[in-house]
């Protein structure tokens, strides 16, 4: 299995930033560059980026179709991009302006029958779910919606198992406590996960710091990593990464 690195821009008010696990109020912004970086990452050799339109991932309806369908014109790098995805109509639009996989959030665990429906819709190579997860004391992983201001009441493996029945082929995997914290990925969550759902290609997400981390990441099973904070504070390049 190929590993895919994923650097990733995050946009909110057209600015390019890196929220401290998810937390609006804890925001460092990164310029307004998000073509220009997306150009050095294709320069740099890579293939693909994560996209996250964070206005729409808090409001609702995905409002980034312009600077996508120009990031994929004139860079050609695939592109995995979500935020506020609420309707097939949504999915549609992403899909036309030129995404390569669509990533799909909360609404994932909030309404999985229509969700799956779209899994066997658009096929597993176009749909990708995230999935932010946080260990409760007893040491299950328990999913936070409503702005993680609420829990489900089914747990990680329960989604991750039941998607991946359904014929899920990519899942994002956050660790909420080490999101945006240049900690290190969360490297036991991975091993739990490669354990349970085997068949799913899991995108380390959250802490990444170095090449070890990468490396790391890829030795316990993952498929890929995105990469965010620590390429745009320049802790790692990108031509480094994607040496690993």
């Amino acid at each position: 299995m190929n590993f895919i690195i994923y650097p990733a821009l995050d946009i909110r008010e057209g600015r390019v930033v890196r929220l401290a696990q998810g937390d609006y109020s804890r925001e460092t912004h990164y310029g307004n560059d998000a073509l220009e970086r997306a150009r050095a990452f294709a320069d740099a050799g890579a293939q693909w980026m994560h996209l996250v339109d964070l206005d729409a991932a808090r409001a609702g309806g995905y409002t980034l179709l312009e600077p996508l369908n120009e990031i994929t014109r004139q860079t050609g790098l695939k592109i995995q991009t979500g935020g506020g995805v609420r309707s097939r109509e949504d999915v549609v639009r992403i899909l036309d302006a030129g995404a390569a996989r669509v990533v799909i959030g909360s609404l994932a665990v909030r309404e999985p029958k229509l969700v799956l429906g779209w899994l066997k819709e658009f096929g597993p190579e176009r749909i990708t779910i995230a999935l932010d997860t946080r260990q409760d004391e007893q040491g299950i992983w328990r999913l936070p919606v409503h702005g993680w201001t609420e829990t489900a009441e089914q747990t990680l493996d329960e989604f991750a198992v039941g998607y991946a029945d359904a014929g899920l082929r990519h899942l994002l995997c956050t660790d909420i406590s080490r999101d945006g914290m240049m900690s290190g990925p969360n490297l036991e969550l991975y091993v739990y996960l490669q354990r349970v759902a085997p068949d799913l290609a899991v995108q380390a997400s959250g802490g990444i710091r170095d090449i070890n981390d990468i490396s790391a990441s890829r030795e316990v099973g993952c498929a890929g990593a995105i990469l965010g904070r620590a390429l745009l504070e320049g802790k790692l390049t990108l031509k480094d990464a994607l040496s690993c």
